[in-house]
């Protein structure tokens, strides 16, 4: 089953996610989007991790909201890699977007596992191809619950 491929790292020492959620929505992405999933780690983090690995693998010395970490080689047609989401961004940002904590943090899932499947966002065209992705998804997983 796809799902057992799906690995949720609980890391945060207060704040979680339900895990079984995040198995089912990416599930759902790579059916939508035709991939086969071989391994991908969700890692529910906070701002020391994500800003650790954004300045070691990254160079990048700020916090972000999700790191996404492809895994395997670059044709393979199978979803591997793993996905950091900081969940302290979702809890100080998610107001902002008039959004509840869980769903800002899953539209951080939806954002990581879409560049594993090679979604840009490094123009504009692919800036609003993602979020319309995002919304697609986030709107698809707030309906089936």
């Amino acid at each position: 089953m796809a799902s057992e491929a799906i690995h949720v790292h609980q890391q945060h020492p207060a704040r979680t996610l339900e895990a079984a959620q995040i198995r089912t929505l990416v599930v759902h992405m790579a059916a939508a989007e035709r991939m086969k999933i071989d391994e991908v780690s969700i890692v529910l983090a906070d701002h020391a991790t994500v800003l650790d690995l954004n300045r070691r693998f990254l160079g990048h010395d700020y916090i972000t909201d999700v790191l996404s970490f492809p895994l395997g080689a670059e044709d393979a047609a199978g979803l591997a890699g793993e996905v950091y989401v900081d969940l302290d961004t979702a809890a100080e940002r998610h107001e902002e977007f008039n959004a509840s904590f869980t769903e800002e943090a899953l539209r951080y899932v939806i954002h990581g596992v879409l560049h594993l499947m090679d979604y840009t966002d490094t123009t504009e065209e692919g800036r609003q191809a993602m979020r319309a992705k995002e919304n697609h998804y986030l709107r698809r997983m707030l309906l089936s619950d």
